[in-house]
């Protein structure tokens, strides 16, 4: 028989959209919710475990469109360079348990990470979140994944290390079909390309344009194919309308969109997912890690004109997620994002883009997301109401219960 768990006494933020009910009771039973009440309490007799959350707000877990969880230091332009890649490997696994430990249940790995730390999630060889993962992106020559220097002209495959910051570098319409066409063989939950230029990378600025349509098509037919869709880093308008015309789902970043661009995501039914909070960590923290003066260069550009881009989205009707994109030590501040976006979101609103929609987007909606019945049990207990201080998040120790499947990674509740 399913151990079950009865959380009581709760304020419930939910996140189906419906405004916080106070007195909230759930049972989690095995790993799944089994009930959601409001006023008495079930009967407490045949519980394993009753945890009082009196003065706490109860939602679920949050989750993350954007991590890398391969970028152990902030300048990963050199990462490779200064790691060996078992070295990179055992960082990864504190990377994800430090990741579950800030309350993320669930997160997508946007490029770098491949299928094996997903199993040693599942395996219980490490704690961490549920895990999607991209594996290598695809990039063009020159493009935002093609990390050599301008003085290094060997193979790009010389400098993707077999843990961390990996990607392959593809051109025509050929090799980006084989390169989609791999990473999914070996396990990619959705494939991830580079649309544009990018902040970090040693080439490029913002405003390039990478791929041609026919390459981005080629990618969007193979995950399609698969029964699964890409996902584009894509700044400035004309990569991401180029984007939106190959079918690409979700448009990472969009900092440099204007206002019709915005429509047109919205009429694509296409997810934006912002990740602002890594341009003001850069912005703060990158030279002292030895982040290049070109890059901070891109972050500042980056930072400047990320809140009107959301605001653009939000005013379109955009489905917006929630990212982080973050690097290195950096990876503490997730939470952060949240607040961030209420410049521009209800805080509500800013919560449903890391929890309800995120899980959307995810293609996970009837699994994760929510407080609701028959849903995975992935919940968070925390001291305070993120509803009138969404930084509450922000710090570990409100967070009191972690829990990710019904199994509680970390649990400071009193138990009766």
């Amino acid at each position: 028989m399913a151990r079950t768990t009865l959380l009581t006494n709760a304020l419930l933020v939910d996140c189906t959209g419906n405004e916080p009910r106070e007195r909230a009771s759930v049972v989690v039973e095995g790993e799944r919710i089994g009930e959601v009440r409001f006023g008495a309490p079930p009967p407490t007799g045949w519980h394993d475990a009753i945890l009082d959350c009196a003065g706490m707000t109860l939602m679920p877990g949050l989750t993350d469109a954007h991590v890398h969880i391969g970028a152990v230091d902030v300048n990963i332009l050199d990462q490779h360079r200064e790691h060996p890649s078992n070295l990179v490997a055992l960082m990864m696994a504190r990377i994800l348990e430090d990741t579950l430990q800030q309350g993320f249940t669930t997160v997508r790995d946007a490029g770098g990470t491949d299928w094996s730390f997903k199993a040693a999630i599942e395996r219980g060889i490490v704690d961490g979140p549920r895990l999607l993962v991209s594996d290598r992106p695809l990039s063009q020559t020159g493009g935002h994944g093609d990390w050599r220097r301008a003085t290094e002209t060997e193979s790009p495959e010389i400098f993707c290390p077999t843990a961390g910051m990996r990607s392959v570098v593809c051109d025509g319409v050929d090799e980006v079909r084989r390169a989609a066409r791999e990473q999914l063989r070996l396990g990619a939950d959705q494939i991830k390309v580079m649309a544009s230029g990018g902040a970090m990378s040693p080439a490029d600025e913002l405003s390039a344009t990478q791929y041609a349509l026919e390459e981005l098509r080629a990618a969007v037919e193979e995950a399609e194919a698969a029964r699964t869709y890409v996902m584009a880093h894509a700044y400035n308008d004309e990569s991401v309308r180029n984007c939106l015309e190959s079918g690409v789902r979700s448009i990472e970043h969009g900092n440099l969109i204007d206002e019709e661009t915005a429509r047109l995501i919205a009429q694509a039914g296409a997810y934006l997912v912002p990740t602002l909070v890594t341009y003001e960590a850069l912005s703060e923290e990158g030279k002292s890690y030895n982040v290049p003066e070109d890059v901070i260069r891109k972050i500042e550009e980056a930072r400047e004109l990320g809140i009107r881009a959301l605001r653009y989205a939000y005013e379109a009707g955009v489905r917006i997620a929630s990212g982080s994109d973050l690097l290195g030590p950096l990876q503490d501040r997730k939470a952060r994002e949240l607040e961030i976006k209420t410049e521009v979101l209800s805080p509500m609103e800013s919560l449903l883009s890391a929890t309800k929609t995120n899980a959307s987007l995810f293609g996970m909606e009837e699994e994760i997301g929510t407080v609701e019945e028959g849903k995975l049990a992935d919940l968070l207990v925390v001291e305070g109401n993120p509803l009138e201080n969404i930084a509450v998040l922000q710090k570990k120790t409100n967070l009191k219960l972690i829990m990710k499947g019904g199994r509680a990674f970390k649990n400071e509740l009193e138990e009766s």
